[in-house]
């Protein structure tokens, strides 16, 4: 029977979650004043840059209503200079016999008014410069963009709804949701370490290959989903371009999450291919005295394909049976012997198999998936 003593080994804590990518901004595209649509200038589905030019409307009204703003200031001003020059003669005027006051007064009422029309006539020019901007429709952020809405001729209005959407690339957000109950543990396990900054994000893509990119969780909702008991979680991982300008992460894309720990953990490990299960659970048999096989029942803790760890039933420098166990029971003596090269060097080599494993999305999540 081969035999290996339970002992200490580092592994890195993981737990899997099913989650989506989320992009960081994301722009609804509309119409701000009501004109007919000259021009689609983007492409859809490519990347755009802060202000980019994306549709141009027809400017011909526009200009037409500022060029009459402008010239209903000009009257005016010119109103404003003749009206301060009536007040300046009657201001004159008072210090000899010939002056009155009502006529001063008058003047001056009359200069006020007509310097508080031009202010409002100067406004007036502002709001259609502002409108005959907005015949330029412009990308708000970085980003992709998507298809467009509308097609040229049309005519466009602040209620036509949503003309095209942008959403940035880079960084990109994963969420996903966690149950309560394991969010708890999480928060048990690494809120000593560093909170956020004890742990990682890698995903998986549709396609089952593991993402090269490293994201950091950065928050937590303030809120548990009634319907599932859940607790959203969020992260960011970068989303840089690859070959041919493509990136490999889309928004509202289905991925796979593991949250990992920074630092490996010394846990107490046997060969995963030495526990048993029945419906009672997990045990392994442990040599006893006299040589007699003992059934030890235990609980696992995360755990790989090679390697298990054992939060329960076990001590370390235990020997636990690991090979022959077809010919194992309760109580009989056993003979034992040491554990073949090919154990032993799989439980050498596996200080961190949750990493190797596609970025350790292959590894068992210590409390399971939501």
């Amino acid at each position: 029977m081969g035999v290996l003593e339970a002992t200490k080994r580092p592994i890195t804590e993981s737990n899997q979650f099913l989650g989506r990518i989320e992009a960081v901004n994301r722009v609804n595209v509309v119409a701000r004043v009501t004109a007919f649509l000259d021009k689609r200038v983007f492409n859809e589905g490519t990347e755009v840059k802060t202000g980019d030019m994306l549709y141009r409307l027809e400017r011909g009204p526009f200009e037409a209503d500022l060029e009459s703003k402008k010239a209903q200031v000009a009257q005016l001003q010119a109103t404003l200079v003749n009206a301060k020059l009536t007040t300046d003669r009657a201001r004159t005027l008072l210090s000899g016999p010939a002056g009155q006051q009502s006529t001063y007064d008058a003047a001056l009422a009359n200069q006020q008014s007509l310097e508080a029309q031009v202010q409002a006539a100067e406004a007036q020019v502002d709001l259609s410069k502002i409108n005959l901007d907005y015949t330029e429709i412009r990308s708000p952020i970085d980003g992709r963009i998507g298809r467009t809405s509308v097609t040229e001729g049309n005519v466009v209005t602040p209620s036509s709804g949503t003309l095209t959407t942008v959403v940035s690339q880079d960084p990109m957000y994963v969420t996903f949701p966690v149950s309560v109950r394991e969010g708890l543990a999480l928060r048990a396990r690494y809120a000593s370490r560093g909170g956020f900054n004890a742990v990682v994000i890698r995903i998986r893509l549709p396609d089952g290959r593991a993402y090269d990119k490293v994201g950091q969780l950065n928050f937590v909702n303030n809120t548990v989903d009634q319907s599932t008991d859940t607790i959203l979680l969020r992260g960011s991982i970068p989303n840089p371009q690859i070959a041919g300008g493509v990136r490999e992460l889309t928004d509202n894309e289905f991925v796979s999450v593991l949250l990992e720990g920074v630092e490996p953990v010394e846990v107490l490990a046997i060969p995963r291919s030495a526990v048993l299960s029945d419906q009672q659970g997990d045990y392994v048999f442990v040599l006893g005295a006299d040589n007699k096989a003992e059934q030890r029942r235990i609980k696992l803790g995360q755990s790989t394909s090679t390697v298990a760890s054992v939060t329960s039933g076990l001590s370390l420098g235990d020997k636990v049976i690991v090979e022959g166990l077809q010919r194992v029971r309760p109580g009989e003596v056993v003979t034992p012997g040491p554990a073949s090269a090919l154990i032993q060097s799989s439980m050498n080599n596996a200080t961190d198999e949750t990493r190797r494993s596609v970025g350790g999305i292959g590894a068992k999540p210590a409390g399971g998936s939501p």
